[in-house]
């Protein structure tokens, strides 16, 4: 499935960008009003420049112990950013992000303009019903041939079940 294809993808409000130059105040004062992890820093053209995150804000801001009020952007924020074009396919940066360690993702047109930005859990609702639609089959296949013992079944359902737990505790 490509990430145009989400209902993530058309359903979500527009992106908030800010300028290199914005005061991380005010990265701040957006990304708690509207309960967001990320803010994407776009030149003039909105092509992406660079991405401050939750983390940048923790371990660059915090961790360095900057003030916030005279802090720009452009000193904090990630700019080496990840895009992803709107035919790419989920599963190929569902990997990419979990490998990599980075939750938010611009999307961006053929031009490198920001159209929209995809999140971690975005990818990761998508995956829940492909994944227990192919243990429903496997499990199906399994009794039918008589080749894996119930007590297996149940007990790698209860695995994979706690592993999606952790996982999702870790976000």
């Amino acid at each position: 499935m490509q990430i145009k294809d989400r209902p993530e993808f058309s359903n979500k409000p527009a992106p908030v960008v800010l300028a290199a130059t914005d005061y991380v105040s005010v990265a701040v004062q957006v990304m708690t009003k509207r309960n967001i992890g990320s803010v994407i820093i776009v030149d003039e053209a909105r092509k992406v420049k660079g991405i401050v995150t939750e983390r940048d804000l923790l371990r660059r801001l915090l961790g360095s112990h900057m003030d916030q009020d005279t802090t720009r952007l452009s000193e904090i924020m990630t700019s080496e950013v990840r895009t992803a074009r709107q035919d790419d396919e989920i599963i190929d940066w569902l990997r990419q992000m979990s490998n990599e360690r980075f939750r938010h993702l611009p999307v961006v047109d053929e031009e490198g303009r920001l159209i929209n930005v995809m999140s971690q859990g975005d990818f990761v609702s998508y995956t829940w019903p492909e994944l227990l639609g192919s243990l429903r089959a496997k499990a199906g296949e399994a009794m039918r041939s008589g080749s894996a013992p119930i007590p297996i079944l149940i007990g790698a359902m209860m695995l994979y079940t706690l592993a999606m737990i952790l996982i999702f505790k870790a976000f």
